[in-house]
């Protein structure tokens, strides 16, 4: 396991997690709790954001409130199937900034192979949220990991659906200072490095690609 890693317990994200794991949900459907199991979980993954004293004027009086401090937010997602975490996300946090990795696994090594990135330029000055709906083997999510901290990014969170043990190990090896957020931790990997008992492929349910 990981040692910074929160399952995010609540009864709304179970149930709908659920019901994405179910065979007969449709394509809609599926992108639909996906995005508001995202939604779900940014509330849990943003809990620690700092925040600083502002002043503003009530309609009654003056008063110091509290506000985000620092830069605001940056949301990650590995292409293609992150997109769809991070556009629950948005949904509450819709003015953080957004960056894009992408990689697909060598279906003969399963070594990550990075095609595509796109970040905020001052990525390093803010709160990064990295986002894939599975943690699998763990390649990919390491890879992305890496190279966010090559582009000088510390404080830094993955968030998945769900997560197969090896691939917490994985990542916990490469990155044990990085804290995960899943939904639930499933039994294994199979010989294809598919998640048992899973929600099938997470991309291809959300885009109706198979």
């Amino acid at each position: 396991m990981h040692p910074r890693l929160t399952v995010v317990s609540h009864p709304l994200v179970q149930h709908k997690l659920t019901l994405m794991r179910r065979r007969e949900t449709s394509t809609g459907e599926f992108r639909r709790l996906a995005r508001e199991v995202a939604l779900l979980m940014a509330y849990e993954v943003t809990r620690d954001l700092r925040l600083e004293q502002v002043p503003v004027e009530t309609p009654l009086e003056p008063m110091m409130a509290p506000a985000l401090a620092g830069k605001k937010l940056c949301i990650v997602s590995i292409l293609r199937a992150g997109a769809g975490l991070a556009e629950g996300m948005l949904d509450l946090v819709p003015s953080a900034r957004v960056g894009h990795i992408g990689l697909y696994r060598d279906p003969a090594t399963l070594v990550p192979v990075e095609y595509y990135l796109k970040l905020p330029e001052d990525v390093a000055e803010r709160p990064v949220i990295l986002v894939d709906p599975m943690l699998a083997t763990g390649h990919s999510a390491a890879a992305a990991v890496g190279r966010l901290k090559m582009a000088g990014c510390q404080d830094l969170r993955f968030a998945c659906l769900l997560a197969a043990p090896e691939g917490l190990e994985v990542l916990a090896e490469a990155h044990p200072d990085v804290e995960v957020f899943t939904c639930a931790v499933d039994r294994e990997l199979d010989e294809h490095a598919y998640i048992r008992p899973g929600l099938g492929d997470a991309g291809d349910r959300l885009f109706g690609t198979k």
